[in-house]
């Protein structure tokens, strides 16, 4: 069977151990070749993890007759842009999440790849991984009735900023928005997955610490499923200790589980809990990307796609609209 080899435009931390190492162990699949401005560090990751050529120019990499597909892992600003470019060569797109700065984005990036005839995929792996598809599995059993809603609750301390450097991920330009967009994101799309696409939303945002000016520290967020079940969510990157917590309570029973935390999930009814324990993937983007590959040969689905992300990104734009108006 053929191989599908990937290229990596960005090979930054998120490419180290959560997504790199996946390429190379997934069946089917190989790395052959990585990109990053500073072409000292690209030569340095190539060496180190057996990747047999490195640039330090995207588009080069995208024009690489033996790269069949390319992974975009830079911050969501250049997501269009690379995506835009690697349509245009006619190769598969994997970008990291969230898929752009917005919905707009996303769409253009959707609408480029129909029209390219190549696939878009996003990485929003946790679609992918054993204990959310224990949990669609449960609820499409009807382990806990009829879902009437979720709620999420996320925080934690305030980011650390040494020497006036912002990280990348609070510079809107950059990733879009505060860690709202970093990491809500996951827990939007997750839901998503489990409980099918968001019908309404809409919500509150502010920046309440003042730390970044201009960056929302805190969003809180109602919103109707298409299905019919209501969802409420707060997610503040500015409080006292760390809390990670989603619950769906349906007619029969609820469900409990985190979005980053790999404690097991847990399923409550009448009869008592009962828990479902699941052990961390060592690579944890290496499940969604077997599926990608999977879907490329033509003997599977994978189910993180631009269109599912794009949604997500959507909800997202709802959620923050009132603020990023006023900002």
């Amino acid at each position: 069977m053929k191989t599908i080899r990937f290229g990596i435009i960005g090979c930054g931390d998120v490419t180290e151990v959560k997504s790199g190492p996946g390429f190379q162990k997934a069946a089917h699949s190989s790395l052959v070749a990585v990109m990053r401005r500073n072409g000292k560090l690209a030569e340095d990751y190539a060496r180190r993890h057996g990747v047999p050529r490195w640039y330090a120019d995207a588009q080069a990499l995208i024009d690489d007759p033996e790269v069949d597909a390319v992974y975009v892992a830079t911050p969501p600003g250049s997501h269009l842009e690379y995506t835009l470019a690697a349509a245009k060569a006619g190769k598969p797109v994997y970008v990291e999440k969230p898929m752009a700065l917005n919905g707009d984005e996303c769409d253009r990036m959707v609408a480029a790849c129909r029209e390219a005839k190549v696939p878009l995929f996003v990485a929003y792996y946790r679609r992918a991984l054993p204990r959310f598809l224990k949990v669609k599995e449960l609820l499409e059993a009807g382990a806990i009735g009829d879902v009437r809603f979720v709620q999420t609750v996320q925080y934690q301390p305030a980011p650390l900023i040494e020497g006036g450097s912002v990280p990348w991920r609070l510079q809107p330009e950059l990733s879009g928005g505060g860690l709202f967009f970093d990491l809500a994101s996951h827990t939007l799309d997750i839901l998503d997955f489990l409980l099918g696409p968001v019908a309404e939303a809409k919500g509150l945002a502010s920046n309440q610490m003042g730390q970044v000016a201009g960056v929302e520290d805190i969003v809180t967020g109602t919103y109707k499923f298409a299905s019919g079940v209501y969802g409420t969510g707060t997610w503040c990157f500015s409080a006292f200790g760390r809390e990670d917590r989603n619950e769906m309570i349906g007619s029969k029973g609820k469900l409990v589980f985190s979005t980053f935390g790999h404690e097991p999930v847990v399923l409550e009814t009448a009869d008592g809990a009962t828990t479902f324990p699941f052990e961390r993937p060592d690579h944890i983007q290496q499940p969604l990307i077997q599926t990608i590959v999977n879907d490329l040969l033509g003997i599977g689905k994978c189910a993180s796609t631009g269109e599912t992300a794009a949604r997500t990104s959507r909800v997202m734009d709802a959620l923050v609209k009132g603020w990023q108006d006023r900002s």
